[in-house]
């Protein structure tokens, strides 16, 4: 064999660790997992902040493709936090017998598509090169953590840390003052635990955000054990779906019922909480009126909740419709505000100029912290990708086929990147789902493909060109049949990343249907990829 391994796949998380699964138990083959952290569990290892947890209830965020793996596991609540995802994902590598093809602590550095290899050539950190004739990205979409380029930061005398590279020993924020940057999903779990333990929480918000009340606590046994008896059931449930989530969307429109009914619908969907308060009414992402009464119920629950005023309307000044960035859940984020120890401050308003030796400075005066908390996000979608440095046929690298925004087919592949898979790359479901549906279906597809492949005697695969023009036209059209691309500041678009190009990247067309698509693509012996054999 001219190759080291018959695939090499970077990242050991969800779809890291499925992937070497189906690869090696299902179709025989050599393969590795390069990781870079010290343990499996992709961003569920780095991701230690506080509060860190699932928005996915925990029934449906785990694999379908094996009843031993559900049948054998029992989830502990409702949305399971970072430790029992990781314990989990453990758990997985231990059942499926991973680990021994799984290299921690390696970091790929560089990857390059060798023409008269037709194989990859891939780099790490410690200057190891290896050969595969596939590579598999599963390095995730919100993994390469971005911290904002604010001038003084190296100037700071306390400490600073990014939700996403959290310490693993944790952060002791008792007698602290603390300042926390951003309001995401990150920020917005992040800031009832850290308000409970510091001194003071000073909070700079840029864009005030929508959130609904995760109603967090024990899971239902019943609910447990259903899932136990019928996987096939809720298998079923997750793949049929919009957004891979395990209850459908109401099939109503908010013009179908009076305002008292409404309001009705409207006070179930808080009191249940979580994600399922969108699937109220079919409409909300594609009407704008219709979306602008789940708005003003939102931003009332917010007012009502937080006693000053002051603070109740910068927060409820949001300037995107609901759920047109991805709606938080979370446990007394607006109640936090309500403590003596909490300030906001609005950085749209009056923004941060730099910081120095002692604290955050903004247009309006200084502020005093001891530690810093950047819940700014991550470089979505493209970062980790990037971050590789990966060159593909003729040297053509992924920085400059990418330069005017990421453009792939399916998001499976690239143009000009031969036998390289992007597992929920740009152009897929990715982040606008239930990530473990999304994941299975991708490795499915993959592996479905590289034996057909193998079957066929085939040594080479890549997307004609024109499929991607066309795809990234798809994608653009599915964004603007909803309200999303009205977000403006959201990193669905790459807005929080300066520089960056914009463009809408994930797939909104619904999970079930472009699982349609790319089933239907299969079936026509991969309609829109060329072949070749190997040399």
């Amino acid at each position: 064999m001219p190759y080291d391994f018959d695939a090499l796949i970077v990242g050991a998380g969800f779809s890291g660790l499925y992937q070497l699964h189906s690869l090696r138990d299902q179709l025989g083959m050599k393969v590795r997992v390069l990781e870079a952290g010290a343990g499996v569990g992709g961003t569920w290892y780095w991701n230690r902040y506080p509060g860190a947890r699932c928005d996915s209830e925990s029934h449906s965020y785990n694999y379908f493709f094996s009843k031993d793996l559900i049948k054998n596991w029992e989830w502990s609540e409702r949305y399971p936090g970072q430790a029992e995802v990781l314990r989990y994902l453990n758990y997985v590598a231990d059942t499926l017998s991973l680990r021994d093809d799984i290299q921690l602590n390696t970091r790929v550095v560089g990857a390059a598509f060798d023409d008269e290899l037709c194989g990859w050539r891939v780099t790490t950190q410690d200057g190891q090169e290896l050969t595969s004739q596939f590579l598999i990205s599963a390095v995730g979409c919100l993994s390469s953590a971005n911290i904002p380029s604010i001038p003084g930061l190296d100037d700071f005398r306390g400490q600073y840390y990014h939700t996403g590279t959290w310490p693993h020993e944790g952060v002791n924020f008792a007698g602290k003052r603390v300042g926390q940057i951003g309001t995401g999903s990150t920020g917005i779990q992040c800031v009832p635990v850290i308000a409970a333990e510091a001194d003071h929480l000073t909070l700079f918000q840029r864009t005030a955000n929508f959130s609904i009340p995760a109603h967090n606590g024990p899971m239902d046994p019943d609910l447990r054990e259903d899932v136990k008896k019928n996987p096939d059931f809720y298998k079923e449930l997750v793949r049929s779906t919009t957004n891979g989530h395990p209850f459908r969307i109401a099939p109503r429109k908010v013009s179908d019922v009076d305002e008292q009914e409404q309001t009705e619908i409207y006070e179930k969907a808080w009191a249940k909480g979580g994600l399922r308060f969108r699937a109220a009414f079919e409409d909300l992402l594609s009407n704008q009126e219709a979306n602008d009464t789940a708005a003003d119920f939102i931003k009332a629950k917010i007012k009502e909740i937080v006693k000053d005023p002051e603070t109740a309307k910068k927060l409820a000044d949001i300037d995107h419709p609901f759920a047109t960035k991805r709606p938080p859940i979370d446990t007394h984020y607006f109640e936090s505000f309500n403590r003596d120890n909490v300030s906001l401050v609005d950085v749209r308003a009056r923004p941060i100029t730099h910081i120095d030796e002692t604290g955050i400075a903004t247009t309006d005066g200084h502020h005093e912290v001891d530690i810093i908390v950047f819940a700014t996000g991550f470089d979505a979608m493209t970062g980790s990708l990037l971050r590789m440095n990966i060159t593909g046929s003729h040297g053509l690298s992924l920085a400059e086929a990418w330069s005017e925004g990421p453009k792939t087919y399916l998001g499976l592949q690239v143009a000009g990147f031969p036998n390289m898979f992007t597992l929920t790359g740009p152009g897929s479901p990715s982040v606008l789902c239930n990530m473990p549906v999304a994941i299975e279906q991708h490795v499915e597809w993959v592996t479905q493909c590289i034996s057909f492949m193998k079957d066929n005697d085939l040594g080479r695969i890549e997307p004609e060109a024109h499929q991607c023009e066309e795809w990234a036209k798809e994608v653009n059209k599915a964004a603007d049949a909803t309200l999303l691309p009205k977000a403006k500041h959201s990193w669905y678009l790459g807005a929080n990343v300066p520089g960056k190009p914009r463009m809408f990247m994930p797939y909104a067309g619904g999970f079930a249907h472009y699982a349609s698509i790319c089933d239907q693509i299969a079936q026509e012996n991969y309609k829109g990829f060329s072949f070749s054999r190997r040399p």
